[in-house]
């Protein structure tokens, strides 16, 4: 059964705020460990705060991804790109960094992310905090529907044609269960409806199905509207 505890901001710069000090501590987790950030805009406030200032990290943190569109690591689509003023100061070698190589035919980038993520794993680097978002229409990472879910059964990544038209690689529930700490970060208008159903645990919201091998969830909102 999965525990979802929620908390809610006054303001988005208290979201803010807080998210910086939660990605801040665990960057800081001494030993092999890893973080997994999310696209979108939600999260680049704090991306942006924590690469201005000093950021101390053990030389073995792993930064992953939720997900990637399938566009070039320069395009301002990229959740790369747009995690560039975090990644950058952290300056991790290329190796710690779990990039999906889009530059690669989708399918063949979705494997090779899956491959990373299973050295990841056998080298028993723990992923102590895993950020996620949530749609509008209930999805995360790029799980968009029941069909994506069942897909991903038995693997770590997958391709996806999402409803924009555009292609995407998602990690799957596999790998949101390893994660220690995962934690759904949510503003902006539009949400209320996907944020009630989430969390009155309706099996019909993709988020929540991708959810259900975690112990517990943490979901922190903004609302606006």
């Amino acid at each position: 059964m999965t525990t979802l505890t929620t908390r809610r901001f006054s303001s988005r710069a208290a979201l803010d705020a807080a998210l910086e000090e939660r990605l801040r501590q665990a960057i800081a987790t001494a030993g092999p460990s890893a973080i997994m950030l999310s696209g979108g805009t939600t999260p680049l406030p704090a991306y942006r705060a924590l690469g201005a200032g000093p950021l101390p990290h053990d030389e073995r943190l792993h930064v992953l991804f939720s997900d990637e569109r399938y566009v070039p690591r320069d395009s301002a689509a990229s959740n790369y790109h747009q995690t560039r003023p975090l990644l950058d100061p952290l300056a991790l070698a290329p190796e710690r960094l779990l990039r999906v190589r889009t530059e690669l035919p989708l399918e063949q980038a979705a494997a090779e992310y899956e491959r990373a993520l299973d050295a990841l794993f056998a080298a028993g680097v723990r992923i102590t905090l895993g950020l996620l978002g949530l749609g509008a229409d209930g999805h995360t990472a790029s799980l968009f529907s029941a069909a994506d879910i069942a897909r991903a059964m038995g693997h770590r990544a997958i391709a996806v044609s999402r409803p924009d038209g555009m292609s995407a690689v998602s990690v799957t529930p596999e790998v949101i269960a390893r994660v220690e700490a995962p934690l759904f970060v949510v503003a902006g208008p539009g949400k209320h409806a996907a944020i009630a159903a989430f969390e009155a645990a309706d099996p019909r919201v993709t988020a929540w199905r991708a959810v259900q091998g975690c112990a517990r969830v943490e979901l922190w909102v903004h609302e606006q509207g």
